[in-house]
């Protein structure tokens, strides 16, 4: 069961922690851009190999401290096929490396859409004569579940079936979100309050042995009074906290939404880990071309952070 497997990780890490996976270009030292460049000219090749090499440095300087990796799929889809070619061998690498890999596409659509997006992502894609293959097989996926349990309904049969796992947005952490989000309905909750419970409801038959479901919630980091709301109405579901760090949220924003047991959450950050070399607390110490050992200081730096305050 994937939640199980995430906690197991979680533990033996003692980190509750995601490192995002969101590369541009501009984050990765001309050295790795240029040795590609002169190698495959401008072009979309020689992006998707400076990403993979940027990636896979990251990985192996965290790979003792990270439990999760999240690769945005939209940063490499910009970069057309051979960005996608960058994020299959970006999983394969991750657990190759042992990484829990969450796939953040936040997928949505209805009927035989959403079981196309299942199978790409969680099950199994039929091919001549019956047979089945994987195609990027994460093991789990963050969706949108605003269009409610037709397009749910496909990827929690295959989370059943191949121990995958999925994440909804509840409360996201855009400052916008509260235009659709924190409007109420007319018994009173709110729109995410709403999607809050459908998802609590969604992953019952999914409950490991820890009490929390492979159906998981999406809850920003930027908005703690939420947080803290939606811990303590949905007690059986994994939380995938966004905005810490570079949008602003912190260890005491995120401390939240985990229960007494320091279970319950996995708190993502991306610009912060992939551009440590950046923040002012690292630019001393670190050049560009040092990136991999600033991402794995700040990583021990946002461990420590939040383990302490939640402990």
């Amino acid at each position: 069961m994937f939640i199980e497997k995430l906690i197991s990780k979680i533990n033996e890490k003692k980190n509750p922690t995601v490192m995002g996976l969101d590369p541009k270009l501009e984050y990765i030292p001309l050295s790795i851009r240029r040795k590609n460049l002169e190698l495959f000219g401008n072009t979309f090749k020689a992006a998707s190999e400076s990403i993979f090499e940027f990636n896979s440095k990251l990985m192996d300087a965290v790979i003792d401290v990270i439990p999760v990796i999240k690769p945005q799929l939209a940063y490499y889809e910009m970069y057309g096929i051979e960005g996608l070619i960058a994020f299959c061998r970006t999983v394969e690498y991750g657990k190759k490396k042992g990484f829990i890999i969450i796939g953040d596409g936040k997928r949505n659509d209805i009927g035989s859409t959403s079981q196309a997006y299942s199978s790409a992502f969680l099950g199994r894609t039929v091919l001549e004569d019956g047979g089945k293959a994987a195609a990027f097989d994460v093991d789990a996926l963050t969706v949108n579940a605003y269009l409610g349990i037709d397009g749910i309904k496909p990827m929690l049969e295959d989370c059943a079936s191949y121990n995958k796992g999925i994440f909804a947005l509840v409360k996201t952490s855009n400052p916008s979100s509260s235009q659709l989000q924190d409007m109420v309905l007319e018994d009173g909750r709110k729109v995410y309050e709403l999607m809050a419970d459908l998802v609590t409801e969604w992953g019952n038959e999914l409950i490991g042995e820890h009490g929390y479901s492979s159906v998981g919630a999406v809850v920003g980091a930027t908005w703690p009074e939420q947080l803290k709301t939606l811990r303590s109405r949905m007690k059986s579901v994994y939380f995938l906290v966004p905005g810490y760090g570079a949008q602003g949220g912190g260890a005491a924003d995120v401390s939240a939404a985990f229960d007494n047991k320091g279970l319950g959450a996995v708190i993502n950050a991306s610009r912060s880990l992939m551009c440590a070399y950046k923040l002012d607390r690292w630019k001393k110490d670190f050049t560009i071309e040092e990136f991999d050992l600033a991402c794995r200081e700040e990583a021990l730096r946002m461990r420590d952070e939040i383990t302490n305050e939640i402990n």
